[in-house]
């Protein structure tokens, strides 16, 4: 393929917690030498989260590398193996304080393929019961219901910039609303 790039040194340069940090070394399709700086990630999962037919859940937290506070969908890393599944109803509950009787799944995409090995799936959610919350000990975060068409405003907005938010709330508009 004229496109290929041949691996020729892999070099991690930080084993982190979360987060593998790597420049390697590739031979680019004209033969000549190139390096390539990413992350490896183990994947994420979020949720669309809906209470009613209207209603949806989202997620108000500071987010550090931006210095803000945002609103999302509730969502997470996938846990070593973990079930994507077993996943999502993990985080909804954590996030939410709701547990979901249906769930299913709606896309997957690459949220930054040009520097992170990172896959993110968005499901739907519905059916939602009320429970018990159990965010991790770090997560300070705030559930907030409201109207769906109000979260298309937001991002219309610009209240929400959050890449994941905003793919999952426009896909869901555009290609599930009707189902």
């Amino acid at each position: 393929m004229k496109f290929k790039e041949k691996l020729y040194k892999h070099n991690r340069v930080y084993a982190g917690r979360i987060m593998n940090f790597f420049s390697d070394t590739v031979i680019l399709p004209n033969k000549k030498k190139g390096f390539r700086e990413y992350a490896e990630h183990p994947g994420a999962v979020t949720v669309l989260p809906f209470v009613d037919r209207g209603k949806i859940v989202l997620v108000k937290q500071y987010r550090h590398p931006i210095k803000k506070i945002t609103y999302e969908l509730p969502a997470g890393k996938i846990d070593g193996k973990e079930n994507l599944i077993k996943c999502i109803r993990r985080e909804l509950i954590e996030e939410t304080g709701f547990r979901a009787k249906k769930i299913r799944k709606m896309v997957s995409f690459h949220p930054t393929g040009a520097f992170s090995t990172e896959i993110l799936h968005i499901f739907l959610a519905r059916d939602l019961k009320p429970v018990r919350p159990s965010p991790d000990e770090d997560e300070f975060i705030e559930s907030l219901v409201i109207p769906f068409d109000k979260a298309l405003r937001w991002v219309r907005t610009g209240k929400i910039k959050d890449a994941k938010t905003i793919i999952g709330l426009l896909f869901y508009d555009k290609f599930e609303k009707k189902l």
